[in-house]
């Protein structure tokens, strides 16, 4: 099976030049159930919500940790390297048939990265005092914001279980090859690609978190089972303007 739903399982070739190399490591996925209905105003133009075969769309909580991370061909930037991120994502298709995802937020511990990505992709990231602890088989992701919207907060335990052959809807949200931003007007795709995601079980031992919340999306049912995997290798191409 190459796609689901129209959604490719492996990555499209990258447009060049590449602009980004980096690696995502020890990240996990926590998704709801979103009625497509009650996020559509969120999406920009030439967009809107993905929705899979149960008439559903979703959002997802992905904590991990940012590593190595370097521009184009370049070496690895020291300052900007490594750090955890989490984000609060929707998922989208454009008007192309390009399936990606819609970032509500973005807390990043590294401040530089917040006007870079802000006003260069338009992406929403935020300023977090953040860390992320992994003891044995659990791991703990600890986010509080520093900046806009001062003292939110989120803090997720997971054990970590073992590797699992992803289902349809598994593969049909991890397997996303860009995200769709909004920029001076425009909105803008921003490719990506990398090799499929490893992933194991992960079961939830604590979740207390205010981002869904702040992001003005809320859940139409409990979360999937979780998500943990060690990581991948990604890099990013030219964007594109889809409308």
């Amino acid at each position: 099976m190459s796609s689901i739903l129209g959604a490719p399982l492996t990555a499209p070739k990258l447009p060049r030049p590449m602009i980004l190399d980096q690696r995502w490591e020890n990240l996990t996925f926590v998704h709801w159930p979103v009625d497509a209905s009650s996020v559509a105003h969120m999406f920009p133009r030439g967009t809107r919500p993905d929705v899979f075969a149960d008439g559903v769309t979703y959002v997802a909580l992905v904590p991990f940790e940012m590593h190595d991370i370097s521009l184009g061909r370049t070496p690895a930037v020291p300052y900007l390297g490594s750090f955890a991120e989490t984000n609060i994502r929707l998922y989208s298709v454009d008007d192309k048939g390009r399936h990606g995802v819609l970032f509500r937020s973005l807390e990043t511990s590294r401040l530089a990265v917040v006007p870079l990505t802000r006003i260069g992709l338009g992406i929403p990231y935020t300023w977090a005092d953040m860390s992320i602890r992994r003891m044995g088989t659990r791991v703990e992701y600890v986010s509080k914001r520093r900046w806009p919207d001062r003292g939110l907060r989120s803090r997720l335990e997971v054990e970590i279980g073992e590797p699992v052959e992803p289902t349809d809807l598994e593969q049909w949200l991890t397997a996303r090859w860009g995200a769709h931003t909004r920029v001076a007007g425009r909105t803008l795709w921003v490719p990506n690609q990398h090799s499929s995601w490893p992933l194991h079980r992960a079961d939830i031992v604590h979740l207390d978190d205010d981002l869904l919340d702040a992001s003005g999306v809320r859940a139409a049912g409990p979360p999937l089972r979780a998500l943990w995997s060690p990581g991948v290798r990604t890099q990013f191409g030219r964007p594109a303007i889809v409308a």
